[in-house]
């Protein structure tokens, strides 16, 4: 990189004086421009109308797939996924054909001495690393696919892509005195002991460094007062007492996990009290890294998450903050989970008033992910069509998406306090969002068509184990792993491929393409499925390999099944979508674009959000890097 060089201050025309010049970046996830147009029509919107007036708004090209950390990747990188190697959240491992995490890599230590390491496997040239070869500062709040952060002229707080402490995306507890309980997806389950005071623990991570490997923990005392409506937790933390009362959550308690008698881990994590009658239920949301002293970095420089904390107070480190386990599982419901949202909104929004307080030059980015982790979970009390349509509880809650927006909205007050005539001002979505109805289970169709086999004569509605555990490699050509892609099974590339790249590969393909191509779905009496991509048609770039062969691109209302996201069957191609998991944009793109509003006039009206990078590079007189594919707006 070449040695940092001091930005050159700008002189305003007919004025005598210096300034600096900035780009503030406000990335609110999801936001659907049908929703925004329709609020701005009314006038409830009203710092986005204010932007759009004095500058310019357009619906916004989003990348193939219509995934937050492929789309906010090709933001920062001002290319095609190609071009940077992020294709879904989730990959396959081609030795064992099981899902992986597509955002991040951990390495195990190469010794007892040695610690475990972490990769990112976002690849590309960020925005960022141009601006630091010029001395031009950041600040970039919480960018997806920054997992670990890369050193910068600037600060950096890593988002979505960051785990838990036990390595999960979401992974919380929940406990309760009844006997019968059941784990339910993604969550861990603790039974207690009967009366108003007991003693139970708090799950940390695994201690690698023993065999076989155990869970650290945290001893809790908890006392139940059912006069008063709350619980008394001894937390063996800080603090080391809190009272919780019901249909409430906690403060942050910050817990420290022992591997050994010299070496222990902070996390931090809230309680929520679910209720006192007929037996005590509560439950603990994922154990985050402590900003303070992360078991991985999830700042650069190191120390800034730390100093971060110092200032605004604890606040989630976790890629995806927002509890929507819980809510999925039934343990929490949705008035538990807007609370809980509404905390991860508030931290955020501290964050971006303390950086924007000191915020001088060059750019200040940061992403505001509640938008879309509030409609994957209420979009089916707007949509009376869904099969998890409440009638009785949408009268309350069919109009919380407009809400937020709104609460979204707000949020711009202090921007535009800090927004001057040398500002450029960006506010986006990465994606638009729609309901989702029903599930397509792409293993199952793909097993009915005879190019993926079972073997014992098993079929997808028997029980079939984990990972493709019944799966007959020997007579398989193609199968589905993340949301939306096909792999062909490949002689070299896939332990035990048996396809051959040529007429037999091409053969598949088409196969796919034909018999996908407007599927029909005849109890919703429309076609699931309008096409199949190529990845030739969709990628270039360095990276064109590692994505899947095929990506099926789903009518809004539909959305591949959630077992064949993760490898596995549903026992039927097409099902109902049963769960509170709603709303989702993993459709075709061109069914879903994001939004773009700038405080400039644009040169026309087909923005992509490729062209973010190099028109921010050029606003900041920075040459645009030759990988950028993007066109500059401005």
């Amino acid at each position: 990189m070449p040695k940092p060089q001091t930005a050159v201050p700008r002189e305003l025309p007919n004025s005598g004086r210096l300034l600096r010049r900035k780009v503030i970046v406000i990335g609110l996830d999801g936001l659907e421009p049908s929703i925004v147009e329709a609020m701005l029509g009314r006038g409830e919107l009203p710092n986005l109308a204010r932007i759009q007036a004095g500058g310019n708004y357009t619906r916004l090209q989003t990348t193939y797939p219509a995934q937050t950390p492929v789309a906010w990747s090709s933001f920062i990188t001002g290319t095609n996924p190609g071009g940077h190697g992020i294709f879904d959240f989730i990959c396959r491992d081609p030795k064992t054909y099981l899902p992986d995490v597509a955002l991040n890599q951990f390495e195990p230590p190469k010794n007892m001495l040695a610690q475990p390491r972490v990769l990112n496997r976002r690849r590309g040239r960020p925005l960022w690393e141009p601006l630091s070869g010029k001395g031009i500062p950041g600040t970039i709040l919480r960018c997806p696919c920054t997992f670990p952060p890369e050193s910068l002229h600037g600060r950096m707080l890593a988002g979505v892509g960051v785990p838990d402490l036990r390595g999960s995306q979401s992974k919380g507890t929940f406990y309760t005195q009844d006997k019968t309980a059941i784990a339910q997806e993604n969550e861990q389950l603790i039974i207690l002991n009967s009366g108003l005071d007991f003693t139970t623990r708090v799950i940390g991570p695994r201690n690698t460094k023993m065999s076989p490997v155990p869970d650290t923990f945290c001893e809790i005392r908890v006392q139940m007062d059912k006069a008063a409506r709350k619980l008394t937790i001894h937390t063996g933390g800080a603090p080391a007492k809190i009272e919780v009362p019901e249909k409430s959550w906690s403060e942050w308690v910050r817990f420290k996990f022992k591997f050994s008698m010299l070496q222990s881990v902070s996390g931090i994590a809230r309680f929520y009290v679910r209720q006192l009658e007929p037996h005590a239920e509560f439950y603990l949301s994922a154990v985050n890294f402590d900003p303070a002293a992360p078991m991985f970095p999830v700042s650069a420089p190191a120390d800034y998450a730390r100093d971060l904390s110092e200032h605004i107070g604890l606040f989630s480190t976790l890629g995806m903050a927002e509890e929507h386990n819980g809510l999925n599982n039934g343990r929490l419901d949705e008035s538990a989970y807007l609370q809980h949202c509404e905390l991860v909104l508030n931290e955020r929004e501290r964050m971006m008033r303390f950086e924007l307080g000191r915020f001088t030059e060059g750019l200040f980015f940061v992403l505001f992910d509640t938008p879309d982790r509030v409609q994957h979970m209420l979009w089916r009390f707007r949509d009376s069509g869904h099969p998890c349509f409440d009638p009785d509880l949408s009268r309350d809650l069919s109009l919380r998406i407009e809400e937020h927006y709104q609460r979204c909205d707000l949020l711009l007050n202090p921007v535009l306090e800090n927004v001057d005539e040398n500002t450029l001002l960006i506010v986006l979505s990465d994606h638009g969002f729609g309901s989702f109805r029903r599930a397509f289970d792409t293993n199952a169709w793909l097993w009915q068509n005879g190019l993926l086999a079972l073997r014992d004569g098993r079929k997808p509605a028997d029980e079939l184990g984990h990972g493709f555990a019944r799966v007959d490699w020997s007579k398989t050509y193609a199968y589905a792993v993340g949301l939306g892609g096909i792999y062909l099974n490949f002689k070299g590339r896939e332990s035990a491929g048996i396809l051959e790249e040529g007429a037999e590969a091409e053969r598949v393909r088409r196969a796919i393409q034909t018999g996908l191509t407007d599927f029909p779905d005849t109890q919703a009496q429309r076609p699931a499925i309008r096409g199949v991509s190529r990845r030739e048609e969709l990628y270039s770039g360095a990276f064109v390999d590692n994505s899947p062969d095929l990506l099926v691109n789903f009518h809004p209302g539909f959305r591949v099944s959630w077992q064949s996201a993760v490898g596995g069957f549903s026992h039927s191609v097409l099902e109902d979508n049963k769960r509170r998991w709603s709303g989702d944009h993993i459709v075709d793109p061109e069914a879903v674009p994001g939004i773009l509003f700038m405080n400039r006039k644009v040169q026309h009206n087909h923005a992509r959000i490729i062209d973010l990078a190099p028109t921010i590079l050029n606003y900041l007189d920075v040459s645009v890097p030759g990988s950028m594919e993007g066109t500059v707006l401005l």
